[in-house]
């Protein structure tokens, strides 16, 4: 490691600087809770897909409609795609969600959409693990830090192939769901939600580390789609990711994804966001 250069006479007075928000995160579009909390009533489970472990699946939900992540069999992790079921070149954007509402989400917090359009893509309605907060390792669950194990990373630091890493998984389900060979689809597999991973950064060095999920049996994470999606699941190969991934070390369960008709009448007055109304002069 190379050694840093000394600190300037007024290196405290430059590290007391005030920290203040990037984003005025107030000023996003409110969560109305009345109306999420309504949604809720009534639904009707209309598709369940079952994600084997250390595959992927594809599912597509409407506008309006209700999903969930559920643990059935044991505590596992999964990595989430979404993309505009009309626009391949429209999905999540861990980055800007990160720079929102934080490291990791939960209730109230919404998945948004890339640049151009930046929109919510999906609103997070209940989280059973909502409880869980921060820890004493600073870690959290439901991240949007990491990306996604892949089989790139695996070949720099193992030296070895591994076909079933989260990228893999999303890329064949993606594939399958669109009839794109894998070098098709694979461009389009981007960062990810994490679905019950439970991380955080080192207080010594900032080293982006995990821990046990403390996801169990009948804990969800829930959505609302807020216009017509295609998602991607992966039930990473890490398991829990206690200990490692990218590999079939790892205990590894099954996810399930519940899809859910709303009320019709519990959407009266709603419609799906518009794309960011910004144009630059150039266009």
């Amino acid at each position: 490691m190379l050694t840093p250069p000394p600190p300037p006479p007024d290196a405290s007075a430059r590290r007391a600087a005030p920290a203040v928000p990037v984003y005025a995160s107030a000023r996003l579009p409110p969560f109305d809770a009345a109306f999420y909390q309504k949604v809720r009533e009534g639904i009707e489970k209309r598709a369940e897909i079952v994600v084997p472990p250390r595959e992927g699946r594809a599912f597509a939900v409407r506008a309006g409609e209700i999903f969930r992540i559920i643990c059935r069999d044991g505590p596992q992790v999964g990595d989430l795609n979404l993309w505009n079921a009309h626009n391949l070149c429209e999905h999540f954007f861990s980055g800007k969600t990160r720079a929102f509402h934080g490291t990791h989400v939960t209730a109230g917090h919404r998945l948004w959409s890339t640049l151009p359009h930046l929109r919510p893509l999906a609103t997070i309605t209940h989280d059973t693990l909502g409880w869980y907060g921060f820890d004493a390792d600073g870690a959290g669950v439901h991240d949007v830090i990491g990306t996604r194990c892949d089989p790139y990373t695996n070949r720099l630091l193992r030296g070895t192939d591994y076909h079933h890493c989260c990228h893999s998984n999303l890329t064949r389900a993606l594939a399958s769901a669109r009839g794109l060979t894998f070098a098709e689809a694979e461009p389009f597999v981007h960062d990810v939600l994490n679905v019950f991973m439970c991380t955080g950064f080192s207080r010594d060095r900032h080293h982006y580390i995990m821990k046990a999920s403390p996801v169990r049996p009948g804990d969800y994470l829930e959505f609302f789609a807020e216009i017509d999606l295609l998602g991607a699941l992966s039930a990473c190969p890490g398991g829990d990711c206690a200990a490692g991934h990218s590999d079939d070390t790892a205990r590894c369960f099954p996810l399930v994804i519940e899809i859910y008709r709303t009320r019709p009448e519990h959407l009266a007055g709603w419609q799906s966001p518009a794309p960011n109304p910004y144009r630059p002069p150039e266009a």
